[in-house]
């Protein structure tokens, strides 16, 4: 490497100039890195145009310095902000608010009663607001529940691909700002997720679930109905959350315990067969 980014670390710094490398020290040596990156590399930005294999209804409205890709359907009632991205085949059912500078990339389907913010990213695939998975019991079989409520994204979150994050019976399913969602996310019907968070690849949150603020879920996380996790809360990967989770704090595990109790257990369990011999022995000589 010609030059490094280093943390505060003074005996990482002695050995990088010792061996003649040039060097930045910083406190937030990743977040350095993703602003250098940013000066070499930029999103691809394709030129305001509308292609002409585009359908857009009449009663759409457009904003300007948008890009509309190849066969991109835009239904009655639309409204587009100003320096949109669509990219082909997306495709916007009616009733749906798109905010300035977000982009939608390729095959994603946007719902009717969505609202999405400025700054938005949502990845190819990704579909936002269809029914949430609302059915009754009945002697006769499922009766379906119609999904009428609304789906919010405020700004600046991002969906990753092939993400799903359905719209409530009644009121909304909201995802607060700058929040991130990894690849395959799920978010059920009337959930609300807090600003700041972070979700990696396969988290599932069932239905009526309240996360707080600058949440971390790690891969594989599951949250049952109704369910509250606190402001700070981190989950790690392959939990199960029954109950609720109080801010700050770390859990692990199906049932999810705290982390640390689960680390115990975790170095406890190997250990278990031998343990359970031993065990055994006693109660034999016990008798």
């Amino acid at each position: 490497a010609s030059a490094l980014i280093l943390s505060l670390d003074e005996a990482l710094q002695a050995k990088a100039t010792e061996r003649g490398i040039a060097w930045v020290g910083t406190s937030e040596p990743r977040l350095l890195f993703a602003h250098a990156i940013a000066c070499f590399y930029q999103p691809f930005q394709p030129a305001p145009v509308i292609h002409p294999t585009a359908v857009i209804d009449p009663d759409a409205q457009l904003g300007t310095d948008v890009y509309i890709g190849p066969f991109v359907i835009i239904s009655a009632g639309v409204k587009i902000g100003n320096q949109v991205c669509i990219h082909p085949n997306v495709v916007l059912y009616p009733e749906v608010d798109i905010g300035d500078r977000t982009v939608l990339h390729a095959n994603c389907t946007i719902h009717e009663r969505s609202r999405i913010g400025n700054d938005c990213v949502i990845h190819s695939g990704a579909v936002i607001g269809a029914e949430g998975f609302g059915f009754v019991p009945t002697p006769q079989g499922w009766y379906k529940m119609q999904q009428s409520g609304y789906t919010v994204l405020e700004d600046g979150v991002e969906v990753g691909c092939n993400s799903t994050i359905d719209r409530p019976a009644v009121g909304e399913t909201r995802i607060g700002r700058n929040t991130k969602l990894d690849n395959l996310v799920h978010i059920g019907h009337g959930s609300e997720v807090g600003q700041n968070c972070a979700m990696a690849a396969q988290v599932g949150l069932s239905g009526g679930v309240k996360v707080g603020n600058q949440v971390l879920l790690a891969g594989q996380v599951g949250i049952a109905n109704q369910v509250k996790v606190g402001d700070g809360a981190i989950v790690t990967a392959k939990s199960g959350i029954h109950k609720d989770v109080e801010p700050g704090s770390v859990v692990s595990g199906y049932p999810a315990i705290s982390n640390k109790l689960w680390l115990k257990i975790s170095a406890i369990y190997n250990r278990l067969p031998e343990m359970y011999k031993i065990l055994k022995q006693l109660q034999r000589n016990l008798k």
